[in-house]
């Protein structure tokens, strides 16, 4: 009979699998290491990411390389404007019993029934479509006919926003952006990187993925990530970061009041806390400092802070403010 491992075992475990899956995807992925580890600190707080960036950057590659790397089952849903919620969730059709001539529902799964969820131009489709997707997000389930379908975990889901082209698009509204853990933005490569790019991509390399962890140890490493125990001062650094970010409480600084209309809520503060568990696991240490916490502050805050008129008239965009407040903090 095999041995239980030690959650000590399991730390151990995460964080060597870690560098591996990083360097599986380097195989692919040229640079983009930050990106990497954010998604993969996503993944195992059980939480979902917000990927923007223009097009062109590789971005369905990473995910779609990391699925490969992590052999979990990956979904990609195109979102257009005529995009339905059955579309992704699935939808009942009539079959028949050839023997008896009887004839019933059927529901076909749709492809929201996987691990890895690319859910590309999220904005691209109306409100109803992009709740259905919100929905299974939330509650990891699917209500169809009247009848609900548990989702399999792990079940983790990466929308991507194009940020230049806003004309005929639908923003998801604050609410729907808070259940994002993180916001990551995917920003140009640098010259070397785009000159290791273009020789990778115009040659016959055809790089192999190596599957690193399965299904059953993703779950168990993130039961692991909620076991880790995080000192009382890491916390009150990490709420009192959030409560900083909402201009009409007490000891909130002036550029907060002047710039900011709606702060960050309670989920920000929760997510901090998990963003910092896992980043410590991944780098095989067993609690998180208040380092971690501010690792993750830009990713967990950036989509949750509405700024007002003034901020728009002075140029100053929530990446700004938060870094300011870092820099106080």
């Amino acid at each position: 009979m095999q041995r239980e491992k030690t959650d000590v075992e399991l730390v151990q475990e995460l964080s060597e699998a870690y560098k591996k899956i990083k360097n599986q995807i380097s195989k692919v992925i040229v640079g983009q290491d930050k990106i990497i580890e954010e998604l993969l600190i996503a993944l195992f707080a059980r939480g979902h990411c917000l990927l923007v960036g223009v097009p062109g950057l590789a971005k369905t590659l990473l995910i779609k390389t990391l699925a490969q790397a992590l052999d979990l089952k990956f979904s990609r849903i195109q979102f257009t404007p005529d995009l339905m919620p059955s579309d992704i969730t699935g939808t009942e059709i009539i079959e028949e019993n050839i023997s008896t001539g009887e004839k019933f529902f059927k529901f076909v799964k749709g492809p929201i029934f996987a691990n890895i969820i690319l859910a590309d131009e999220i904005n691209r489709t109306p409100p109803k479509t992009q709740s259905a997707l919100l929905e299974a997000m939330q509650e990891y389930r699917v209500t169809a006919g009247g009848q609900t379908y548990e989702l399999e975990q792990p079940f983790f889901v990466l929308a991507t926003q194009n940020p230049i082209e806003m004309e005929g698009t639908y923003p998801l509204p604050e609410a729907q952006l808070d259940r994002f853990m993180f916001n990551i933005w995917i920003d140009y490569p640098s010259f070397d990187e785009e000159i290791e790019i273009v020789r990778k991509t115009t040659s016959l390399y055809q790089p192999e993925v190596e599957k690193v962890l399965n299904k059953l140890e993703i779950l168990k490493l993130q039961e692991v990530v909620r076991k880790v125990p995080v000192a009382d001062n890491v916390i009150e650094y990490a709420v009192k970061l959030v409560t900083l970010t909402r201009p009409n409480m007490n000891g909130a600084p002036d550029f907060i009041k002047h710039w900011i209309s709606w702060g960050a809520g309670p989920r920000a503060s929760q997510y901090l806390i998990l963003g910092a568990k896992a980043r410590a696991i991944l780098d095989g240490r067993f609690t998180p400092t208040i380092d971690d916490v501010r690792a993750v502050a830009l990713p967990v805050l950036r989509h949750r802070l509405v700024t007002n008129f003034n901020a728009e008239a002075d140029g100053v965009s929530t990446v700004e403010i938060v870094e300011k407040l870092l820099k106080i903090i």
